[in-house]
């Protein structure tokens, strides 16, 4: 009557063999523990960072008696027979390379978001998971595996006519939630000085290339932030919006960030019969709210999304509506207490093992660069 279930065995009796492109904070909060925490599915093998700290630290963090062998090639990670799925977490300026040389050697890739900054490198991804046969890429949308989020995408087709929507995402700085997070991560700074003017270098390019090349926009210090901001933060938003709302046809207006003080944005999307206003920005008040709201004539849809990293805070979905005798009903609905990552990786599992193709493919994510191109170009 009380305590587990069965232990829930590999659906296939498969455990999938992890090596991780990047030690960072997103490995270290979220993918190494979520990977340990399904230890049933997964094992880490490999572990790769230019920090050499880094992939010590990382290594001593994976469950387990059999460690992950650690490198700071990433191709010697991607072409190691015991490695089946590449997880990318990286900075986003290396995310093109990184993901051609794991497709290269023919392995499941998984990228964390942004897929990239610019157009020329989408393309790049791509063209190489074409020539790798297809369906070889998953990026890391997690908010769209949420369970509210899914649920919500069901529930509107019963709004009928959509009448209006709001897209919010403001939220305090990252290091609060993470510091609570109980994953202590830490950062080092034993990097090279070519790897950082590596960064450097490239990071510099893709900005002229995603503004000046694909958009004709100048880069100035305003428009290289808001690129960012968009790429980083914003792409969350929307992506989520285009899975329950579709691609919007153009943007009303738009007001960006400014460079001083906290960044806020908002805009007005146009779809043929209604708008979607999308507001966002990051201050230092110790909260997280971020929510998608549909409006129909008689039912509203809205999915909550909490700070992903930390295990355990649900997804909620919350249905306002009229009853049949005119009186009011509000009501919430929560189905798991399980976390976006924890669900994403269930999925990435069916993926690699079943052949389930991702919703969140290289093609879906470029259409969320088209529309951060119509965002720029509005204020230009």
């Amino acid at each position: 009557m009380f305590g587990m279930k069965p232990t829930e065995a590999a659906p296939s009796g498969r455990v999938v063999r992890v090596g991780i492109v990047g030690c960072g904070m997103v490995t270290q909060v979220v993918h190494i523990p979520t990977l340990s925490f399904l230890s049933h599915l997964f094992q880490v093998t490999y572990l790769c960072d230019v920090s050499e700290d880094a992939t010590r630290h990382s290594q001593l963090r994976v469950a387990g008696t059999s460690k992950p062998k650690t490198t700071r090639s990433v191709e010697d990670l991607c072409t190691a027979p015991e490695v089946d799925l590449v997880i990318i977490a990286t900075n986003h300026a290396f995310h093109a390379s990184d993901a051609m040389i794991a497709l290269q050697a023919n392995k499941y890739v998984f990228i964390e978001k942004p897929v990239a900054l610019t157009l020329q490198d989408t393309d790049l991804i791509i063209n190489a998971e074409k020539a790798a046969g297809g369906a070889k890429v998953f990026v890391g949308y997690m908010r769209r595996y949420a369970a509210a989020f899914n649920d919500a995408v069901k529930e509107v087709k019963s709004i009928g006519k959509i009448r209006y929507a709001r897209v919010r995402d403001i939220i305090g700085p990252n290091s609060v939630f993470v510091a609570q997070s109980g994953t202590y991560p830490r950062t080092f700074s034993d990097y090279r000085e070519e790897d950082s003017e590596a960064l450097r270098t490239k990071t510099h390019d893709d900005i002229e290339q995603a503004l000046q090349a694909e958009l004709g926009i100048a880069v100035t210090k305003e428009t290289d932030m808001m690129w960012q901001m968009l790429s980083i933060l914003g792409s969350h938003d929307l992506s989520a919006m285009r899975e329950i709302l579709g691609m919007p046809k153009g943007v009303v207006g738009f007001s960006p960030c400014a460079t001083i003080g906290s960044p806020f944005w908002s805009a007005i999307f146009q779809y043929p019969d209604f708008a979607v206003a999308y507001e966002s920005g990051v201050d230092q008040v110790a909260r997280f709210d971020a929510s998608i709201e549909i409006f129909g004539d008689t039912k509203t849809v809205k999915a909550c999304i909490d700070t992903p990293f930390i295990k355990g805070l649900p997804t909620t979905m919350v249905i306002k509506d009229s009853l049949p005798d005119g009186s009011y009903r509000e009501s919430t609905i929560r189905r798991t207490y399980e976390d976006p990552f924890t669900l994403e990786l269930k999925e990435v599992y069916e993926w690699v093992v079943d052949g389930k193709a991702p919703k969140t493919g290289p093609a879906d994510a470029r259409q969320d660069l088209e529309i951060l191109g119509m965002l720029m170009k509005a204020v230009a």
